[in-house]
């Protein structure tokens, strides 16, 4: 895009709500281009993935690193593989603890610009630590360091995302759900296509529809001083993602945490007072789901918090007792695809709250001190 293009959002007129609005229609691109790509992936995976000891870590930082908190569970799963989530920030201060040269490792970044210290460092080092070491870069900047240092590189691949997708807003957007896509895609083509998440676009298309200007309270009308998210297994990972964007957006001036529905009851509930908001990612498994229908069930009847909003796409009367939002109908989804829905609510949600802070979304720190890519990151050698 040309230096002086100027984001025509409809109501706002910033970048993020531009940045949100694009997020389905940037899917379908680039698993598109996936497909077309799929020759050239293929003859870059399939020797690694015959490996039995290959070890595969998805990596990034902040929002990035939440990927794969948020896809790493249903991978591992879903295609048997031993992968792990474990973030840039940690991989830099402690290779020793997360590398190993015992066994050959495939690193897959995400990163929407390439250029945070921290994303070159955690490829420097894996390098350094495994001697049998491939990377796969996802990323939406080609001028990016991460980027370019794989195109350059004997042992990488890189796959690029849709240009509009290196995010101009502040918060990443389009970026965090268009690499997510890209890497399912990447590993479970046969579930995650072009042609299968059609459905998945339609229905956050429909979404964001059903939420018109972006003018009115996606949760209700606060205003809260704290807000919680709530999932499980993955959907935790997108509740954190969650958090992050309110705060972000924010600037700290709405605070904001997340948990497991499970995991909440063992202290972090403590927190919960009448100027609360909790939202419940209620998860599609019907194991998984009684869990979180007895946390909601129980969190009204503490009568504690401001409000307790359940997000499903299947009704039951535990939801039905209180504040609740179903997603619009569609075939059944897996949480994994449900994650995309809840994160359109949680996008918006956190710009709406950005701008009834008084903040500009797109550059919501006034102070300075924390910044699109992040800066002032002292990557230290290696020493052992």
């Amino acid at each position: 895009m040309p230096e002086t293009y100027t984001p025509t959002s409809a109501t706002t007129g910033t970048w993020t709500e531009e940045e949100i609005r694009q997020q389905p229609s940037c899917w379908i691109r680039s698993l598109n281009n996936i497909d077309n790509l799929r020759s050239a992936i293929d003859s870059f995976l399939t020797p690694l993935l015959h490996k039995n000891e290959l070890r595969i870590i998805l990596t990034g930082a902040g929002t990035s690193a939440f990927i794969g908190d948020i896809i790493a569970p249903w991978l591992a799963s879903h295609t048997g593989k031993n992968i792990t989530a474990v973030p840039t920030t940690d991989l830099v201060t402690n290779p020793m603890d997360y590398l190993s040269a015992a066994q050959p490792l495939l690193l897959i970044s995400f990163a929407r610009s390439g250029n945070s210290p921290e994303s070159v460092a955690a490829v420097e080092l894996a390098n350094q630590f495994v001697p049998e070491c491939y990377h796969l870069s996802i990323t939406c900047n080609e001028a990016g360091n991460l980027y370019q240092n794989a195109v350059d590189s004997e042992n990488a691949f890189a796959l690029l995302m849709p240009a509009e997708t290196h995010d101009r807003g502040f918060a990443m957007t389009s970026s965090i759900t268009t690499m997510m896509a890209s890497c399912l895609a990447v590993f479970a083509p046969k579930t995650i296509n072009s042609k299968t998440f059609r459905d998945v676009a339609d229905r956050c298309q429909a979404i964001l529809a059903s939420l018109g200007d972006f003018s009115h309270g996606v949760f209700g009308n606060g205003p809260w001083k704290r807000i919680v998210y709530l999932g499980s297994g993955g959907l935790q990972g997108a509740a954190r993602e969650s958090a992050l964007k309110v705060l972000e957006l924010t600037a700290g001036k709405l605070a904001a945490f997340y948990d497991s529905p499970t995991g909440f009851r063992h202290g972090p509930k403590s927190l919960v007072d009448h100027e609360t908001l909790v939202v419940v990612y209620v998860s599609s498994h019907p194991y998984t789901r009684q869990y979180d229908l007895d946390l909601l069930a129980e969190l009204r009847r503490d009568r504690q918090a401001m409000r307790v909003v359940a997000i499903a796409a299947v009704t039951d009367p535990v939801i039905e007792a209180g504040p609740h939002i179903l997603l619009p109908p569609s075939r059944p989804f897996i949480d994994m695809e449900q994650a995309f829905c809840f994160l359109m609510y949680a996008q918006v949600f956190a710009l709406t709250q950005s701008l009834s802070v008084g903040n500009t979304p797109d550059t919501p720190s006034a102070s300075g001190t924390v910044n699109r890519v992040v800066q002032g990151v002292v990557i230290h050698p290696w020493q052992a």
